[in-house]
């Protein structure tokens, strides 16, 4: 895939409109995490040091087309300034007279956020008067918000073919990693999906059992599969009338080539509860009244020599209840493991979606893969080989 980068665009004197995600968690008015924050400072510095001024578009939450004081983007300034070392600028409005007056005002290497674009029902219509009334203050566009790619709205597709547009340093990094990852990866690849339900990762599964050549299935979703090939999964958690589905793609993930990797073994226990009484447990030995709450020894035994085998890692979603101790020893073992080989380089690790960050944050393994994706849903449909417009928008 190819995609202009900020290396092709002329920077000085440029009104650089930038897309960024900073749709993030706040508490009585302060910011309570600034990873989005810090993903953008590189497109920023970079900007900066080439002579642009910076003008930054995001939302935050769901105003439904209408200003709501609640969710103004004001509260962000202070803390992107903190971060920044340098003054940050913010404009009560993100068109109209009040945003010119503020781009205006800029000097190259100025830094502007300008409030919450979701203010206006043009934002998430895509519509042209907004999108015009956007570009009007921008000679290029830069998007850096993979998370918010999957959406065809104005300033996240639309400005892209008003202006001349490039991928920020962020927006880079994630292409990269998902192309090396997917797109044209070094063999064998390994993919780990884990989470809850079948249903939610039809497409996803579906998708990566034509691409990659192990797939392994774990937490709750696993038990379906179990089921649908006779395992009696007591009291787990499962999606019973999906077994026909999932006969479907195992069947399919055969056909292509694809071993799919199932349990071998599991942890159960009666109860979810932190420190609840938990057993191994042989496949046919599961209990009346247990659930399924965690891959077994042998199995995350098998996952990490497939680990050891592949050369490409694909992750997403735990392998079982790993919010909830002693639950969590199969997903941090199997991440501590892939996070080993990465560090050794014997392995490309990219991960993301989901539950995925946390349980890598939680294992102590995120620092050392590849690249973790914190895009959530722009990540799965990608990994479910979706088109995503605002990616499509950035192509040659």
């Amino acid at each position: 895939m190819t995609y202009r980068g900020l290396d092709q665009a002329q920077l000085a004197g440029a009104r650089a409109l930038v897309r960024v995600d900073f749709n993030l968690p706040m508490c009585d008015g302060k910011v309570t995490d600034d990873t989005r924050l810090r993903a953008a400072l590189p497109t920023i510095e970079r900007l900066r040091a080439g002579g642009a001024k910076i003008i930054l578009l995001s939302h935050f939450d769901r105003p439904k087309g209408r200003p709501n004081p609640a969710m103004s983007l004001a509260a962000i300034a202070p803390a992107l300034e903190s971060l920044m070392g340098r003054p940050v600028a913010f404009a009560p409005d993100c068109i109209g007279e009040t945003a010119d007056a503020a781009v205006a005002r800029l000097a190259p290497g100025d830094v502007l956020l300008m409030e919450n674009v979701r203010f206006h029902p043009g934002e998430e219509a895509d519509d042209a008067a907004f999108i015009q009334a956007l570009a009007r203050n921008g000679d290029i566009y830069v998007n850096d918000a993979f998370s918010t790619a999957h959406r065809a709205h104005a300033s996240t597709e639309g400005l892209a073919h008003r202006l001349p547009a490039f991928a920020g340093e962020a927006m880079r990094r994630e292409l990269d990693a998902l192309e090396a990852a997917l797109g044209s990866p070094v063999h064998p690849v390994l993919g780990v999906v884990g989470g809850s339900k079948v249903s939610t990762k039809l497409d996803l599964l579906n998708n990566l059992t034509r691409k990659l050549d192990a797939l392994a299935i774990g937490g709750g979703m696993a038990n379906t599969f179990l089921f649908a090939k006779g395992v009696n999964v007591a009291a787990s958690f499962c999606e019973k009338d999906l077994a026909d589905t999932a006969r479907e793609i195992m069947a399919s993930a055969k056909a292509a080539g694809c071993e799919l990797l199932l349990p071998l073994d599991v942890v159960v226990a009666e109860r979810l509860e932190s420190g609840a009484p938990a057993n191994v447990r042989e496949l046919d030995a599961i209990k009346a009244g247990e659930r399924i709450l965690d891959a077994g020894p042998k199995t995350v035994a098998r996952l990490h020599a497939a680990m050891d085998a592949a050369r490409t890692l694909i992750w997403n979603g735990p392998l079982g209840v790993f919010e909830t101790p002693p639950f969590d020893q199969g997903t941090n073992a199997a991440a501590r493991h892939a996070a080993a080989l990465t560090r050794a380089g014997k392995l490309i690790a990219v991960a993301g979606g989901g539950d995925t960050v946390s349980a890598l944050n939680q294992a102590g393994a995120a620092d050392d893969f590849t690249f973790v994706s914190t895009a959530g849903g722009a990540f799965l449909e990608w990994m479910e080989g979706k088109t995503l417009p605002g990616v499509a928008a950035l192509q040659h």
